[in-house]
């Protein structure tokens, strides 16, 4: 039933702001903006070895409505360096959720939460990598 990830959508009160923060964190800018004109109400990038969309919505869309706590669901990212990407976060202003963990061999995750109150899960996870070393040479 489930095939793959899609989209991730974190949301801002500050659209433009959060866009700069991932910007910057990315090392790519959004591919996607809506509207063009004015103020964005949503923003893509693609990321990552599988061109993964990670979306940034105006939290007045947001279908929960507002809360002042980060949680929920933590989809984790996974990163070759769990402890170099989770002190690179932090430097940039995103605040510990959970350091890091190792939950297993080849299995470390953490999180944080970014400025707009978001929580990012990062992950070094050795079936990623297993999987993605199978990929037929493009």
């Amino acid at each position: 039933m489930l095939r793959g990830l899609t989209t991730v959508n974190f949301f801002a009160d500050d659209v433009p702001a959060a866009v700069a923060w991932y910007t910057e964190l990315l090392g790519v800018e959004p591919y996607f903006v809506n509207p063009v004109e004015g103020p964005p109400a949503y923003v893509e990038f693609r990321i990552g070895d599988y061109q993964h969309e990670f979306g940034i919505l105006d939290r007045r869309f947001a279908p929960h409505g507002k809360s002042d706590q980060a949680g929920g669901v933590v989809t984790y990212w996974h990163v070759d360096d769990i402890q170099a990407s989770f002190e690179r976060l932090v430097s940039l202003g995103a605040t510990l959720h959970e350091k890091p963990i190792e939950r297993g061999p080849g299995f470390v995750t953490a999180s944080v939460v970014d400025p707009f109150g978001n929580v990012l899960g990062l992950m070094y996870n050795q079936h990623y990598l297993d999987v993605l070393a199978s990929r037929p040479e493009s």
